[in-house]
């Protein structure tokens, strides 16, 4: 999403939580503010605490004697996992879809070497 103002464009951002009845949350700005770099905190806990959970979730499955009720615990916290990755995904590839989209300085062959 961009948003136009006087001095020129911004990309609405995607924040890795969400507000009230689970609406989305979004910040718009160049992403150097306080919320953006709160936000990327929180991305990088919730990227870490998703590699450990499937290292967690190999030694569990691989373990002998599990039980059900730690393979449904597993599945729910890999489900709330997933939704976290899943969001952050959505929230960089629409930044990055965003750069791309901004018009790039011409060259000028003139005053090229």
């Amino acid at each position: 999403m961009r948003v136009t103002g006087g001095s020129g464009a911004s990309v609405a951002r995607l924040l890795p939580w969400t507000g009230t009845g689970g609406k989305p949350c979004y910040v718009v700005g160049d992403g150097a503010g306080r919320v953006s770099r709160r936000a990327d905190e929180v991305e990088e806990i919730q990227l870490d605490m998703a590699y450990e959970l499937l290292g967690h979730a190999d030694d569990l499955l691989t373990g002998p004697g599990v039980t059900a009720p730690e393979i449904h615990f597993l599945a729910r916290r890999l489900a709330e996992s997933l939704e976290h990755v899943q969001r952050i995904a959505e929230s960089r590839g629409s930044r990055l879809e965003a750069a791309l989209a901004q018009p790039q300085p011409q060259s000028n062959s003139e005053t090229s070497p």
